[in-house]
């Protein structure tokens, strides 16, 4: 049986949606408040978390950010918020998606199905390799990253795209490709896609130093070079302007 904790401080539509998850046959746990839902993941671990933003007490910005220090738990927003900064700032924080309030019990219900089928595939897969590149190490199965020695932490999602940009280095990824390889055949839009790259660029910039960049192609899709391979190629390049003067002079 599939467990969901729901975080929600309005008791209508608390009760509300815990009728239509249930009578999806899902096991409902229920939370009113920061606090108790922390309390109710560390005790229950849910297979997902639907959360409002606007809790009493701890916020959900906050219970999102403690769930991922800990966990990889998938983790579904439904808000009333209409700011970009606010949705922006949850996938920063490591949300999978996102429905805004109002919303119709089918829709989700859709995207509640969607995230478990791309959970449920993950483990089910044959597991993919490590991958080192110049120092940076991905592992699939734990989702850990490690650049020098020093740990990364990413969400699924962000490890996924990462995943498939560093085993295609030097090449450009479709966008197309990093939905359906992220996320499935239910794909993703392009904001959701924007905000995770973003979120990446800033984790990857460790001790002042990075693995390498990732750059959009307008139009087209993304590319990882790795900033060691970069930096060989810049050495093994054409002389500076101060050798070909040294070697004239000889």
């Amino acid at each position: 049986m599939i467990k969901i904790l729901l975080v929600e401080d309005d008791p209508d539509i608390l009760d509300l949606t815990s009728y239509v998850l249930r009578r999806e046959r899902f096991v409902v746990t229920e939370a009113t408040d920061g606090a108790q839902a922390l309390r109710r993941w560390k005790t229950d671990r849910p297979d997902l978390v639907i959360m409002d933003l606007g809790l009493p007490g701890l916020d959900g910005f906050e219970v999102l950010r403690r769930i991922r220090e800990e966990d990889q738990t998938p983790i579904l927003i439904i808000t009333g918020r209409k700011d970009a900064h606010d949705i922006l700032r949850a996938f920063n924080l490591g949300t999978d998606d996102f429905v805004p309030k109002p919303f119709e019990f089918r829709e989700l219900i859709a995207r509640v199905r969607a995230i478990l089928r791309r959970t449920q595939a993950a483990h089910a897969e044959t597991v993919e390799p490590s991958v080192q590149l110049d120092g940076l190490t991905l592992d699939p199965v734990p989702y850990e990253v490690t650049w020098r020695n020093e740990s990364v932490r990413l969400t699924p999602t962000e490890f996924r795209i990462l995943y498939l940009l560093v085993t295609n280095a030097g090449h450009v990824v479709p966008a197309s490709r990093l939905y359906t390889y992220v996320w499935g055949s239910d794909g993703a839009d392009a904001n959701a896609l924007r905000s995770h790259i973003s979120h990446l660029r800033r984790k990857l910039e460790i001790g002042g130093s990075s693995p390498g960049t990732i750059s959009s192609i307008p139009a087209v899709g993304y590319i990882f070079r790795s900033a060691e391979r970069a930096d060989a190629a810049a050495m093994s390049g054409p002389m500076s302007a101060a050798s070909r003067e040294a070697g004239s002079a000889a």
